[in-house]
């Protein structure tokens, strides 16, 4: 048996504890109920619980979510387009996102997947100072899909 300001009673009868509780108008809690005897607590269970969704909903609001923003290019691409997907692609990264980049092949492109992939991995050096490739390119049916990271600022 433990108080709320955590003096230790000792051991004793549910009853005898929870008449202790009554007396100060709190609550008795089994803190661990396997131990042999169960361990109590008296304390204000309202405020307990009140105080532990405070703590989830800080920890919920200090969590960082990681998005995957897409990049699309394209087999016959010019250099100022591909620079310009490149800049799009290091501001995912900056912001700490992660990148799908993704060429989808047409028609008579289908005959020269390994262009989209020479594209792909200029596209990886360019950005490798800001993110690193978490999934090499890699053709899956029409389209050539690469993933990267961004890299954790230190």
């Amino acid at each position: 048996m433990v108080t709320d300001a955590g003096e230790q009673l000792g051991i004793m009868s549910a009853a005898q504890a929870q008449t202790i509780a009554n007396q100060r108008n709190l609550d008795l809690v089994k803190i661990a109920p396997q131990a042999t005897p169960p361990v109590c607590k008296i304390m204000d269970y309202g405020k307990y619980r009140f105080d532990a969704q405070k703590r989830e909903k800080e920890a919920k609001k200090n969590q960082k979510v990681i998005e995957i923003k897409e990049v699309q290019l394209s087999l016959n691409i010019d250099t100022h387009d591909l620079e310009t997907k490149i800049n799009h692609a290091i501001r995912f990264l900056k912001a700490g996102n992660r990148v799908k980049v993704s060429i989808r092949l047409r028609g008579r492109e289908m005959a020269h997947p390994e262009r989209g992939i020479e594209i792909m991995e200029q596209f990886a050096e360019t950005v490798s100072e800001y993110g690193t490739v978490e999934k090499a390119p890699k053709l899956e049916n029409r389209n050539i899909l690469m993933f990267i990271a961004a890299k954790i600022a230190k």
